[in-house]
């Protein structure tokens, strides 16, 4: 019996994997992209090619879809990335959340749009962590604020690429 994933992956043609799938994709030496997916901001981070740290890269305005999906493409083609992680923010009891169809519906349609293979990762209190990471460097609020979303990005990968090397 397939599941509701392997469904959509047929119906849409994506290539949005599930975790365990995604790292068989990988080379050994290969860059991530973190994605931390919200209606108007969405914030972008980015590993080493060995896949042990995240590093924030920059947070993207997403006014216009097709200008978005320039701007993943170019940081894609100018960073050699090689897989993209998607924060998908499901219900602290793991149900899914309005805000995890939205990214899932994100994930659909960059998978339309980019050949790198795509996954989806728990996001459950990223945001909340990021800010509080930001909390112990002697940063104003407002700085915080500006770097939330790529620090946002940056956790998703990080747990994604801790997962990635056990």
């Amino acid at each position: 019996m397939l599941s509701i994933q392997e469904i959509n992956i047929i119906k849409y043609k994506i290539k949005m994997l599930d975790i365990k799938d995604f790292k068989k994709k990988l080379d050994k030496k290969s860059r991530l992209m973190g994605i931390d997916p919200g209606k108007k901001r969405v914030g972008i981070a980015i590993s080493d090619e060995n896949k042990i740290v995240a590093t924030p890269y920059k947070t993207l305005i997403k006014d216009d879809y097709s200008v978005f999906v320039e701007e993943i493409k170019k940081i894609i083609c100018e960073n050699n990335i090689e897989g993209v992680i998607i924060g998908n923010p499901v219900n602290m009891d793991g149900t899914s959340s309005k805000s995890s169809q939205s990214a899932k519906d994100m994930a659909i349609n960059l998978s339309r749009n980019i050949t790198e293979p795509i996954a989806m990762w728990d996001e459950r209190l990223s945001s909340h962590g990021a800010f509080n990471l930001a909390s112990n460097l002697d940063v104003n609020t407002s700085k915080k604020l500006k770097k939330l979303d790529q620090n946002a990005a940056a956790f998703i990968l990080q747990g994604a690429l801790d997962y990635l090397k056990k």
